[in-house]
């Protein structure tokens, strides 16, 4: 499984971190992602990683303010979250994947349960 951890209520401008940490499996060869859900909204890919972190993909929405890093020693993965936005308030979710291009697709092997970001002041 993967667990979540970070999510709070920040003000705009902010920063966060969150992270994933796996339990039952090694995140070395998986692919991992971040994907979100805002209140009454789809959920949507927000950043993923290739197993080697070579090839990173952003939303447009987040691209050069948030940052997808992992480290395989201790299974966790990191999304780092800067210069908040109110419409970056949404639940958090972590996600692995066989392969890159199923994460961005969001087609995921396994999810975690979510951790929630509100940004407000």
């Amino acid at each position: 499984q993967l667990v979540e951890s970070g999510g709070a209520l920040v003000q705009p401008g902010g920063s966060l971190r969150l992270s994933c940490t796996s339990s039952g499996f090694t995140l070395d060869f998986y692919a991992v992602g971040w994907f979100r859900q805002a209140p009454g909204k789809e959920r949507e890919g927000v950043s993923c990683a290739s197993y080697n972190s070579n090839i990173t993909h952003y939303a447009d929405s987040v691209k050069g303010r948030f940052t997808i890093s992992r480290d395989d020693a201790k299974n966790t993965v990191y999304l780092q979250m800067n210069s908040l936005k109110p419409e970056d308030t949404a639940t958090y979710y972590c996600a692995a994947a066989y392969y890159y291009e199923t994460c961005v697709s969001g087609r995921v092997a396994v999810w975690g349960k979510g951790t929630l970001v509100t940004v407000s002041s």
